[in-house]
């Protein structure tokens, strides 16, 4: 066993500190606190020479005990030395920023990070959009490469098993509208009124709008974390090494699903809202289920209809596409797939509003008011 650290000071020359032994943890001992009673004004030289190893630990404290008494260090060969300056180059003080920043600019720093991140997603879905709809054209090329059968899972996935939570919100936001509207019109005598309410804010925003929150929430959310599991387990990877487009075979059976559902779902979340306004205007106001329909039939244009049904399928568009987008962007660790799919609902949801105000101007300025 190699002998423990140890040092004196040279006789004859009390300006040097001599170490011998080996200077590792397992060998320092209580070095270090005779170290801290020597009298190192006198110092001014360390000579490593005479021992057998050192190591960090060791390289650390020899070099806090010669800066602390401004000496010099000797004796190393070729690879002590570069451990030692390794150990020097890592005792800098941490530079310190010069002022404290204010928390305005700070905030405002944090806010232009934002802004250019939310600029680089968006720019980022635009090239992915382009790119989705070139596998599109790819496939409408060549028929043979159309996956039916991937489209009817996706249609049972979005549209079949969502019809129960999207019948259930609708019906009660039919009911909400109602009852607010009916309550709010009571005060100046025009109860009859709630039934406009309930018809052209159900067909012509409520319907179409709740739906797409919901299929973001539900199917956007698992289209980024089916995609994004994908891209961790390395299948996506294996699909291209086989030739085959992860585009094709993943994103456009989830969006041509959405695409064509969003209507139906749509207009299925309409109808159950009408029911749920019509059942408490019956109970609420005696208006017979007759005379709702009729009452809907009279205020009700028809284009409040098309308004909801063409912009149905640019939101599934918009659901499926942020959706897929956020999973290929999964990367390094399972926690990256929670992140992307909180990014996807967000995204959508976001999206569908923009959206949503933007058509509200267009069909106004159509004049389909």
């Amino acid at each position: 066993m190699s002998a423990m650290a140890d040092f004196q000071q040279d006789t004859a020359d009390g300006g040097t500190l001599r170490f011998t032994g080996n200077l590792s943890l397992a060998r320092l001992g209580t070095l270090p606190d005779r170290l801290e009673a020597v009298d190192g004004g006198s110092v001014k030289r360390v000579d490593l020479s005479g021992i057998d190893r050192i190591d960090t630990v060791g390289a650390w404290v020899v070099h806090r005990f010669a800066a602390r008494n401004d000496a010099t260090i000797e004796g190393l060969d070729e690879d002590g030395q570069n451990l030692f300056d390794q150990v020097v180059a890592a005792d800098q003080p941490l530079a310190l920023r010069e002022g404290k920043t204010s928390a305005f600019t700070r905030v405002l720093g944090e806010i232009g990070d934002a802004v250019v991140q939310s600029f680089r997603t968006m720019y980022g879905l635009i090239g992915f959009m382009g790119a989705t709809t070139l596998a599109l054209l790819a496939v409408i090329r060549h028929p043979r490469r159309f996956r039916f059968d991937a489209v009817v899972q996706q249609f049972e996935s979005v549209g079949v098993q969502a019809l129960a939570i999207i019948g259930l919100m609708s019906i009660l936001i039919g009911v909400v509208i109602a009852q607010q509207g009916a309550v709010q019109l009571r005060q100046f005598g025009a109860e009859v009124f709630t039934i406009n309410l309930v018809g052209r804010l159900t067909l012509r925003e409520m319907g179409v709008l709740m739906t797409a929150i919901m299929v973001a929430g539900r199917s956007g959310s698992a289209f980024a974390a089916q995609i994004g599991t994908m891209k961790l387990t390395e299948e996506i990877d294996a699909m291209r090494t086989i030739g085959v487009s992860p585009l094709e075979a993943l994103v456009l059976p989830r969006t041509i699903a959405a695409v064509l559902l969003m209507p139906l779902l749509g207009f299925y979340a309409s109808m159950i809202a009408l029911i749920g306004g019509g059942l408490l205007v019956w109970v609420t106001l005696g208006v017979p289920p007759i005379t709702f329909v009729q009452r809907i039939r009279e205020v009700v244009p028809i284009t409040d209809l098309y308004v909801g049904l063409i912009k149905a399928p640019v939101f599934g568009a918009i659901i499926a596409v942020a959706g897929c987008f956020q999973g290929m962007l999964v990367e390094s660790d399972s926690e990256q797939v929670g992140k992307r799919t909180t990014s996807a609902v967000v995204q959508a949801i976001f999206l569908v509003i923009v959206l949503d105000a933007f058509f509200a101007v267009f069909f106004t300025w159509l004049g389909w008011n």
